[in-house]
């Protein structure tokens, strides 16, 4: 059943329930990180409207820098800023940011543990008919790996708000993937949000799905449809994929037995692989990792590109039937 201290949006499993972009919360939270702390600036490589720093760029236009098609020189030039005591955003898409210009930011923000805030926006498949060379499907992977770097993964525009907000507050390097096409609101803002702590946001106890990104109403959705087949399945927003909630996730491991992990990535190095780093150190179960299988994506409406490459409901549903399989054995 729906575990109602999760706040979540009752409009959940509506057909029309309402849909915007990940991005527009970034846009939103930024202007709010703004107000609330004069040192956070903004830099952007050219895509000032597409990432959704246009306003914070109209409302402080001293405290934003366009530096232009050069991702390499948008991660340095944040780094020095934040050594010198202030708070960069940095926002371009995912593939150039961290795509591009991955070495500086290892370099010059994570070694350096400068608290910059890498913003990748455009990621996964939501890109759409821009095709594979513009979606991001290996960004978690690269950001996940290098020491100092908070990873986050926000479901819906509300959370990339609060997202947005606890990454300024925080003295870390920091990257926070955003979605461009427009994706279910799930959560409200009452919804619980805090860096490192994943969500249980639908009680189940025969199996755990742990999803990241959008693919966490497509979680709900199958719990849902799953309950119709006496199948009680925990839903977990995992939001941040580093650092990892640990304790609810062999929580989970303990009481269901079996998980399944759902991502718009690739299925090597992000939080399936996360996930099954820890459990295979600490509590071995069955695992089903649902996401992008070791291929580049393609040109195509997004929602086409998630059938295409098997993000959706009835894979969810066909991967729980799987591993409670190798449960009863």
């Amino acid at each position: 059943m729906l575990n109602k201290q999760a706040y979540l949006n009752p409009r959940l499993f509506d057909p029309d329930i309402e849909k915007f972009p990940s991005r527009d919360g970034y846009g939103e939270g930024l202007v709010l990180a703004g107000e609330e702390n004069e040192q956070v600036v903004a830099l952007c490589a050219d895509l000032l409207e597409s990432t959704r720093t246009l306003a914070f760029a109209e409302k402080f236009p001293q405290r934003y820098v366009e530096v232009g098609v050069a991702e390499q020189n948008l991660a340095t030039v944040a780094a020095g800023m934040a050594l010198a005591g202030k708070i960069p955003f940095i926002s371009s898409y995912a593939t150039f940011s961290p795509g591009r210009n991955w070495e500086q930011i290892r370099t010059t923000a994570c070694y350096n543990d400068a608290p910059v805030k890498v913003i990748g926006s455009h990621a996964g498949l939501s890109v759409g008919p821009d095709g594979a060379t513009h979606q991001a499907l290996e960004d978690l992977a690269l950001m996940r790996s290098l020491p100092n770097m908070i990873v986050v993964s926000p479901t819906d525009s509300i959370e990339a708000r609060k997202a947005t907000l606890a990454i300024a507050k925080s003295p870390k390097p920091c990257y926070l993937r955003l979605s461009r096409d427009k994706v279910p609101v799930i959560t409200t803002d009452q919804t619980p949000f805090e860096i490192g702590k994943a969500e249980v946001f639908y009680e189940g106890s025969d199996v755990a799905v742990i999803a990241t990104g959008q693919m966490v109403h497509k979680a709900l959705q199958a719990a849902k449809e799953m309950e119709l087949h006496k199948i009680s399945v925990r839903v977990i927003n995992c939001h941040t994929i580093k650092p990892l909630d640990k304790q609810t996730i062999l929580k989970a491991a303990e009481e269901c037995g079996v998980i399944v992990t759902v991502e718009e990535h690739q299925v090597i190095g992000g939080l399936g692989g996360a996930v099954a780093e820890i459990l295979s150190q600490n509590f071995p179960v069955p695992l089903k990792i649902i996401g992008v299988e070791d291929q580049f994506g393609e040109s195509g409406e997004p929602n086409e590109l998630l059938v295409k490459f098997g993000l959706t409901k009835e894979a969810i549903i066909k991967a729980i039937t799987h591993v409670i399989s190798m449960k009863e054995k």
